[in-house]
C-alpha cells in the first residue's frame, strides 16, 4: 500500500524512508533544501505536487523524520501524531534546550567532566535548522484507527527510541505490515537514547524499549516498514538479532562495574577515548545498561561525593 521515497538528511545515518499512500505521506523528512527538492521531485513523479498531499502522519519526534512537515502543513496538508510527540514538534527548540539544561547536570552527576557535559549537550543545535516548529492537527492515541487509501491503520505505542513513538499498523495483500520509524532497523542496532523527565524520575528507556520489542515480536508481523534503509522482510528474527544484541552489550557492561563505578567509566570502558560528538549516543548505551542491570537487582546505585556510582549486589 505504501511506496517508500527516499529523502536525503545531514545526519550520519543517511536517508530517511517516507512512506506515501494516496495523497498521505509519513515521515516526510528533515526540513532541508536538499530533502524538500527531493520530496518534490518524488510526488512529480507520481503526478502529485505539496498541494497534494492531505495529511502527514509522524512516527516521531526526531528532526530527519518531522522536519518537512511546517511546509506541507503551509501547503494544506493536516498534520499527525502522537499526543507525545506533538508536544515534542510544536516547539522543537524549546525540547531542545530543556533537554540540554537537564543533560549538563546528569551528565555531571554521572561522572562526566561538566565543560565536556556542555560541549557535548550544545551539539544538537546544529539539528535546529531543519526541525522547524510545527502545529498538530490531529492527535492519535493508542489504538486509534484512521483510513489511509481505502485501508484501516492502526497507531500503535512504542517505547525506547524517542518520547511519542508510534508505530502504523495495517494489513497489506494479506500481510500483516506496520511502519516502526526507527524502533526496528535492518542493519543498525538502535540506540535507545536518553531522554529527559516529563515529570518525577527519568525514563528508563532501554528497559522499556527491550520490553516494546519483545511485544512487537509477539505480534509476529510479516514485514516492517523502518525509517531508514531496506524493508525488513523477516521481521522476528531482526528483532530477536537486536535483543540478542543488548543482551550481550548488557553482559560486558556487567563485568565492567567492579567497586564504585560510574557511567561515565562504563562509556570508557566501552568505547575508549570518544570524540564529544559521539559521547551522548554513547552515555546513552552506558546508562541504559546500567538500567537494565539495576531493574535485574544485578547492581545497585548510590552517590558518592556528589557522582552516582554502581556497584555490583552480593549474591
Amino acid at each position: 500500500m505504501f511506496t517508500r521515497l527516499s529523502i536525503p538528511t545531514p545526519f550520519e545515518v543517511g536517508p530517511v524512508n517516507a512512506y506515501l499512500a494516496g495523497r498521505t505521506l509519513v515521515d516526510p523528512g528533515p526540513g532541508s533544501e536538499e530533502a524538500w527538492a527531493t520530496l518534490l521531485d518524488a510526488l512529480e513523479e507520481r503526478e502529485l505536487g505539496p498541494t497534494d498531499v492531505e495529511r502527514v502522519l509522524v512516527t516521531h519526534p526526531h528532526p530527519d523524520h518531522f522536519g518537512l512537515a511546517a511546509r506541507l502543513r503551509e501547503a494544506g496538508a493536516r498534520v499527525v501524531a502522537s499526543p507525545g510527540t506533538a508536544e515534542i514538534i510544536r516547539d522543537f527548540a524549546a525540547r531542545l534546550e530543556y533537554e540540554q539544561e537537564y543533560f549538563v547536570d546528569f551528565f555531571d552527576r554521572n561522572g562526566m567532566a561538566r565543560t565536556t557535559a556542555q560541549t557535548v549537550t550544545d551539539l544538537p543545535s546544529a539539528y535546529l535548522s531543519v526541525a522547524p516548529g510545527v502545529e498538530t492537527d490531529r492527535e492519535l492515541d493508542d489504538g486509534e484507527v484512521i483510513e489511509v487509501h481505502d485501508s484501516a491503520v492502526t497507531a500503535e505505542a512504542v517505547q525506547g527510541h524517542a518520547h511519542g513513538e508510534t508505530a502504523f499498523t495495517f494489513e497489506d495483500d494479506g500481510e500483516s505490515t506496520a511502519i516502526v520509524g526507527d524502533h526496528v532497523l535492518p542493519d543498525i542496532t538502535p540506540n535507545p537514547l536518553l531522554q529527559p523527565p516529563a515529570s518525577g524520575d527519568r525514563p528508563r528507556v532501554l528497559p522499556a524499549y527491550n520490553r516494546s520489542l519483545e511485544r512487537l515480536r509477539e505480534r509476529g508481523f510479516d514485514r516492517l516498514l523502518p525509517g531508514h534503509r531496506e524493508i525488513i522482510d523477516e521481521p522476528t528474527k531482526r528483532i530477536d538479532e537486536i535483543l540478542s544484541a543488548h543482551e550481550e552489550r548488557t553482559r560486558e557492561v556487567r563485568e565492567l562495574v567492579d567497586g564504585p563505578t560510574t557511567a561515565f567509566d562504563v562509556m570508557e570502558g566501552l568505547f575508549g577515548d570518544l570524540p564529544a560528538t559521539e559521547q551522548f549516543p554513547a552515555m546513552s548505551e552506558a546508562v541504559g545498561h546500567l538500567d537494565v542491570l539495576e531493574e535485574r537487582g544485578d547492581v545497585e546505585r548510590r552517590k558518592q561525593g556528589g557522582v552516582y556510582v554502581y556497584e555490583e549486589v552480593a549474591a
